[in-house]
């Protein structure tokens, strides 16, 4: 069996769609062959990976944080494709290379399968500004969206927006994102170190971001609630974790609400272990964010019994269920804060949901990715059935 992960985003970059096309890939290659298809960004990664990647040539552009890919100015990437001879096509976006993949498997008459890993809309939104501009984009990626076999989203509530709200005819299921960390095996020599390292001191109530450093994730609301939480006398530590855009914005606004004393920025840490101790050190993973459609984190987070709290109606919390495996608050910084209160203030209830996050939401690529292996599999076997129909 041959496989193609088609990407319009690769390492160097690090964000979610990368990470998911990594751990598929790494996990298939024991299984099938597998090729990654995605842009080349004219430097080498300090990432080792165990699988083929073709790369395609791509554009550099002042202010973006992505080049974009040209795969249909590159001969080389498209012959590459050609080469391959895939049994099935896997795109995990609606772009350009997305687009060559879908085209491939049309022309080779093979299975296509696409994973939504965002609300593009919201991009669209922010960047295009015009409104006609904003359809036709949406018109340009769902019709690429519908002219797949299937689509997998992370959780139910973007596969309902995606049906309701934008249009999605092709069949569609959902297919939870995963994580490749694991639970801390002890907790308390996790927190000295990530004590030592951070300057904290062992009585420390820890909350916890780890992600881009960008506004569109609402990491300003979260330092707007904590002022609140320090007005109400709590005592915290607030670790951010990660870089971005917005780092010195983000700076400034903490020095603006006179909270340098309990937040630590951390930067990016890219040793995996010990994000592991970081999330077991935290007691309350913070992610208000309206943007992400299903972020890794918050599976990271549940790895370590960390449980997070959400935003009412956030796409990213379509996999929890309230006070069982994860919490809401409303979106407003007093609700938010209040909500953190009262949270700390019940040891039973915050238990009960630490132990609901690590057995509902974490979930291994290994388990993902042996589900995912048999309906590669069982669409290729449909598409082969109807092939023969259609000839008859």
């Amino acid at each position: 069996m041959r496989i193609g992960l088609f990407t319009d985003a690769y390492y160097p970059m690090v964000d979610g769609v990368i990470k998911v096309v990594d751990s598929y890939a790494r996990r298939l290659v024991e299984k099938c062959e597998v090729t990654v298809f995605a842009p080349g960004f004219g430097k080498e990664s300090d990432v080792r990976v165990p699988y083929p990647v073709e790369k395609c040539n791509t554009l550099s552009f002042r202010n973006f944080d992505y080049s974009v890919p040209m795969p249909y100015f590159d001969p080389a990437f498209e012959a590459a494709i050609i080469r391959s001879k895939l049994d099935l096509v896997h795109i995990h976006s609606p772009f350009s290379i997305g687009l060559i993949g879908l085209n491939y498997a049309r022309l080779r008459d093979v299975p296509v399968v696409a994973t939504i890993h965002s609300q593009y809309k919201q991009d669209f939104e922010r960047t295009l500004k015009l409104q006609s501009t904003v359809n036709l984009a949406m018109m340009t990626i769902m019709s690429i969206f519908n002219g797949c076999d299937e689509c997998w989203t992370v959780n139910d509530a973007v596969r309902q927006l995606y049906i309701h709200e934008y249009a999605l005819t092709a069949p569609c299921k959902v297919k939870q994102n995963a994580t490749d960390h694991m639970p801390v095996y002890d907790r308390q020599l996790a927190a000295a170190d990530v004590n030592e390292k951070y300057g904290l001191d062992p009585d420390d109530l820890v909350l916890l971001f780890v992600g881009r450093i960008n506004f569109i994730k609402n990491i300003d609301f979260i330092v707007r609630s904590l002022r609140i939480l320090k007005d109400k006398g709590l005592r915290f530590k607030m670790l951010f974790v990660g870089q971005g855009q917005d780092e010195e914005k983000l700076k400034e606004l903490v020095t603006e609400l006179d909270l340098n004393e309990e937040v630590v920025m951390c930067g990016l840490v890219k040793e995996k272990s010990m994000l592991e101790k970081i999330y077991s050190r935290a007691k309350l993973f913070l992610f208000p964010s309206l943007y992400d459609a299903n972020s890794l984190v918050q599976i990271e987070a549940a790895c370590q019994s960390t449980p997070t709290l959400f935003l009412r109606g956030a796409r990213t919390a379509g996999m929890v269920t309230e006070d069982v495996n994860g919490f809401l608050a409303d979106n407003d910084e007093h609700a938010y804060a209040e909500k953190i209160m009262s949270i700390l203030s019940d040891d039973a209830y915050y238990l009960k949901v630490s132990e609901g996050a690590f057995r509902d939401i974490y979930r291994t690529w290994d388990q993902v990715v042996e589900d995912v292996y048999q309906e590669y599999k069982r669409l290729i076997a449909n598409h082969e059935k109807k092939s023969i129909l259609d000839t008859l």
